[in-house]
């Protein structure tokens, strides 16, 4: 016959089967809510979009991080208020914020903008948030700089054509307002309204700069290229190809040329020394002296035509191997590539 089990005994045991069952669930509660809670985290304190203008923020005196918070989740530029200012307090920039007019963009990350509000000193910052698009030529970078507050056209013009810049890569620009064609490098800037001409310029000088890699370098030696030659060809590809895709194909009509020196017959060079683009060219156009126009002249024409961009530098780099010698623009933006004239003239008449 067995012992009989004790009473207290049963009951202290149900009492701690009990706790332990009450501290899993809460234990189990609070890794959901943590979870939860860096889940929240990670998106309250990414970008508000990935596209989107910068706006102009005004601090007044006596205005707070926790005020600027809620206008900037108002003004759709963050998305949480409360995240904002956990950080502003991280940073211990918790305090009466330096007045002044700032640019803020949706884009930006919640603790960058911080940075850039508490980065600023006693000192107001207004800032530009400037986007070049690739393929524009000088005289359009000066009209959006102009446009944008930054300087004058008359001042950039003097940058331009006499400024001197301490890059190798300038050594042969042609004199004039294209002295710089091809490197006033296609990005997004932060400019400093108050920022000089000259100061600007060089920005985009600097950030073409960087395109000069070692692998760059070396394969421009493969191609047997100078850096102005292979930024003509790239500023030719930004101007003529409208796709992706055709970049390097049409990177590869332009080599096979001047390989077997056959006249380059770029239209854009024809637009580019026209000044003001035109819808069609006519035959006259065809036979204006001048040495950009690659229909008169056999080679590559004086220097670059406008200032591309990275995609278009790196099809200049690396040009399909092909055998083409002729494109034709579709309808669809894309184009349609031949090796023999026959097959060109065919092309024409299918889609044109």
């Amino acid at each position: 016959m067995g012992l009989m089990p004790d009473v207290g005994e049963n009951m202290s045991r149900k009492k701690k089967t009990a706790g332990t069952s009450k501290l899993v669930i809460i234990i189990f509660v609070l890794l959901i809510g943590g979870v939860g809670f860096l889940s929240w985290w990670s998106w309250a304190t990414k970008p508000y979009s990935t596209t989107g203008e910068s706006e102009k923020i005004t601090i007044n005196s006596g205005t707070t991080a926790a005020q600027l918070a809620e206008e900037l989740q108002e003004r759709n530029l963050i998305r949480s208020a409360w995240a904002f200012r956990y950080l502003a307090r991280a940073q211990q920039s918790d305090f009466m914020l330096y007045v002044g007019d700032y640019q803020l963009a949706p884009t930006m990350l919640p603790s960058e903008m911080i940075k850039r509000l508490i980065s600023a000193g006693a000192v107001s910052v207004d800032t530009n948030r400037i986007t070049i698009p690739e393929g524009y030529t000088t005289v359009q970078i000066i009209d959006l700089l102009v446009q944008k507050g930054i300087g004058s056209k008359e001042q950039f013009e003097k940058v331009v054509t006499e400024d001197g810049f301490t890059y190798s890569f300038l050594k042969d620009a042609p004199k004039g307002i294209h002295r710089l064609e091809g490197y006033l490098f296609p990005n997004t800037y932060d400019i400093p309204v108050k920022t000089t001409p000259h100061a600007v310029i060089d920005l985009l000088l600097q950030q073409f700069a960087k395109e000069l890699t070692p692998e760059v370098q070396k394969q421009l030696d493969i191609l047997k290229l100078s850096v102005p030659q292979w930024v003509t060809i790239g500023s030719m590809v930004e101007k003529e190809a409208v796709k992706q895709e055709d970049r390097p194909l049409i990177a590869s009509v332009i080599m096979n040329r001047l390989k077997i020196k056959q006249p380059l017959q770029i239209d854009a060079t024809i637009q580019f020394l026209l000044g003001t683009p035109k819808p069609k060219l006519y035959n006259k156009d065809l036979q204006i002296p001048s040495p950009y126009n690659t229909y008169l002249n056999p080679g590559l024409p004086l220097g670059p035509i406008a200032n591309p961009g990275h995609a278009s530098l790196q099809a200049a780099l690396n040009p399909a191997q092909t055998d083409f010698l002729y494109y034709v623009a579709k309808k669809d933006g894309y184009h349609e590539f031949a090796e023999t004239y026959a097959e060109h003239l065919k092309n024409i008449k299918l889609y044109q």
